[in-house]
């Protein structure tokens, strides 16, 4: 192994609340962080959190840009029940129009980023299969549909080692092209908790770097470089194996601790393990891996396509308020 690896140990996450967790648990204060505001409500479906980031000092704190994160969780996302997906679909519809400000002469491109052929990175092709997709139907519709009916055009640009082509130049040709009045890009998203896996919705108007979930960085998709707002919506499906190997000793650790006898040079010594220290032992156990490994969910085919369904009719109730549920499902499939 070589020896000039950096031990310092950041987990992995795209979510707002949970660099937020993160920051709270670094500054070891339960008091709100400086420059940040988050709500909290629970329904009878779902937790919603709306964290906004106020300020330069919030945004250095949490490591993200100014702006709004609104999350939905709910561990029936994962479940196949139709009733409450319903329900979902229609708590994320209400949160897409709280950060948009669209009337019904708006253009709309709706990008799904991501690569088709790798099941946890499907979640964003996958909604552009079920998006009511509109632009095209200008001057075609009924007169009657015509005023009801906001243009809405889709698109799925593959990944980079499938096209050759960095994903923000596709994109921001197309809207150079379009100009749409607003971007929508789903992605799939990497979390800290496991337990946030697939059971998490993210939306956010800062904008989104494709790839940033498993550490593969490309150009930021946000107005600066679009020149059109962009909001993110985005479902953890991965998880770092790291991060999740690391939070599997913490526990193991905490009940070794217990168990051992105060005093004794054992307990001293898992008293004094410090968090490299834990990250050094993690490495070693996976190298040459470690910076490859990723974990999804055994169920991640079935729960992808469900929760790809709940996002794409989200966005449709969102954007055709003067459509019906039973008439997007007649013309999506």
């Amino acid at each position: 192994m070589e020896k000039n690896i950096a031990w310092n140990f950041s987990p992995r996450t795209d979510l707002a609340i949970e660099a937020r967790e993160l920051a709270q648990q670094e500054q070891q204060n339960t008091q709100e962080i400086d420059g940040v505001k988050v709500k909290t409500k629970q329904t009878d479906i779902c937790q919603i959190t709306h964290v906004q980031i106020l300020n330069e000092t919030g945004s250095e704190t949490m490591g993200k840009p100014i702006g709004n994160y609104i999350t939905i969780e709910s561990e029936l996302l994962k479940e196949n029940d139709i009733t409450s997906h319903e329900e979902m679909m229609k708590v994320v519809a209400n949160h897409i129009n709280d950060l948009t400000n669209l009337n019904e002469k708006s253009t709309i491109l709706v990008v799904g980023l991501g690569n088709w052929n790798i099941t946890p990175d499907a979640l964003g092709p996958k909604v552009i299969d079920k998006i009511l997709v509109t632009r095209h139907l200008e001057g075609v519709l009924p007169e009657e549909l015509q005023q009801s009916v906001r243009s809405v055009a889709a698109l799925s640009p593959g990944v980079m080692g499938i096209t050759g082509i960095e994903t923000g130049e596709i994109i921001k040709g197309v809207v150079e092209k379009l100009k749409p009045d607003l971007v929508i890009a789903i992605d799939a998203l990497a979390a800290r908790k496991f337990s946030r896996i697939n059971s998490t919705i993210q939306m956010s108007d800062t904008g989104v770097a494709p790839g940033a979930g498993v550490g593969n960085k490309r150009m930021t998709l946000n107005k600066q470089t679009l020149g059109v707002p962009v909001l993110a919506l985005g479902v953890p499906t991965v998880v770092d194996a790291a991060t999740l190997i690391n939070d599997t000793m913490d526990r193991m650790l905490e009940e070794m601790i217990i168990q051992t006898e105060k005093g004794s040079a054992f307990y001293q010594m898992l008293q004094s393990m410090d968090t490299d220290e834990k990250y050094k032992l993690i490495v070693e156990i996976l190298n040459p891996y470690v910076g490859n490994m990723f974990v999804t969910p055994k169920e991640v085919d079935a729960v992808v396509d469900r929760l790809a369904n709940i996002i794409a009719n989200a966005i449709n109730i969102a954007l055709q308020p003067g459509i019906t549920m039973e008439d997007i499902n007649r013309f999506t499939y």
